[in-house]
């Protein structure tokens, strides 16, 4: 009886603070959810949660700069609708004017927390071509993206964190220069990447011993009217590593396809190929020589189950 009254009392405790925080809200712009912001409803969510935690979110239009943060883990946020649920912000570099490295806060969502997971909404920078204005800024592991929009000029999309692993499934990316960057680990897989001008579709910066960067299966690259010189990408620090396979490449993309950044030391160390892609802009024989087309086993090196590292995103 001693023994069954001990741990009763252990139990008991841990089952009243979970049932404090709740594992599903909803967010509602006007006034039918439980709450009218998103980050309020992050901020009500437990830390370091043993329970999944779902955030559903309404149609309608979110003016804020979100933090999921560290001890924001296992979040999930539900938009009613791609076109509809729409979390909007305008800061860029100058706006933030807190020096050098004022690029990496100017997003408009930042995810820190691990395993994280969005799907059915929009994410922008309403800066416009003002300079670095990121909309989404990854700094987490294990962070999935499904049917979102995310939309920008420069620097949309920044992956941040050594090795960490991302996923980008039926979603839309519009920037003008470098607007997929960083060194994160990260698949694009049947997403449309466009460019609203001429310029960078990446800009990777993957340590030397991370054997992935930014890779490309399946997906489709587009551009604005009058938008018909852009590279695939160029190397945001010596070893970046960027792949595009089986995409749809339009005449946009210049025939050298890579840049060096102005630099032809990066030639040596930049890890860009290209694996059986198709389109205007696929031609392969004006593509620069440092840059590789693959073999099918060395294809296969970049494909999901060698990128993720046993993770198995929600929903693939």
């Amino acid at each position: 009886m001693r023994i069954l009254t001990l741990c009763l009392l252990l139990i008991l405790p841990l089952g009243a603070v979970a049932a404090d925080f709740a594992t599903e809200m909803t967010v509602a712009s006007d006034g039918s959810g439980d709450f009218t912001r998103l980050q309020d409803a992050i901020d009500a969510s437990k830390s370091f949660p043993l329970l999944p935690i779902t955030i559903h979110v309404k149609n309608g239009v979110y003016q804020e700069k979100v933090d999921v943060h560290a001890w924001n883990t296992q979040l999930s946020l539900i938009g009613e609708s791609r076109e509809g649920t729409i979390i909007r912000f305008g800061d860029h570099f100058e706006r933030v004017d807190r020096g050098r490295n004022s690029t990496f806060m100017t997003y408009t969502l930042r995810v820190a927390g691990n395993d994280f997971h969005a799907q059915n909404l929009t994410i922008e920078n309403t800066a416009g071509p003002v300079g670095q204005a990121v909309a989404l800024h990854v700094e987490a592991d294990r962070a999935a993206f499904v049917n979102v929009s995310i939309k920008g000029y420069q620097d949309t999309v920044y992956l941040a964190g050594e090795g960490f692993r991302s996923w980008f499934s039926d979603c839309y990316i519009e920037g003008t220069i470098d607007f997929i960057f960083g060194q994160g680990t990260a698949l694009f897989e049947n997403c449309e990447l466009r460019s609203l001008a001429d310029g960078y579709v990446t800009a990777a910066s993957t340590p030397a011993q991370e054997a992935h960067g930014l890779v490309f299966s399946e997906c489709r690259l587009t551009a604005a009217p009058g938008v018909d010189a852009v590279y695939l990408g160029r190397p945001w620090r010596p070893f970046a590593n960027a792949v595009f396979m089986d995409s749809e490449i339009g005449s946009h993309i210049l025939p050298a396809g890579w840049h060096n950044w102005d630099d032809e030391v990066n030639e040596e160390t930049a890890r860009f190929a290209e694996y059986r892609n198709r389109g205007p802009g696929a031609e392969r024989s004006r593509r620069v020589p440092w840059a590789r087309q693959l073999k099918e086993p060395e294809a296969a090196a970049y494909r999901a189950e060698r990128l993720f590292r046993g993770w198995q995103p929600p929903g693939r």
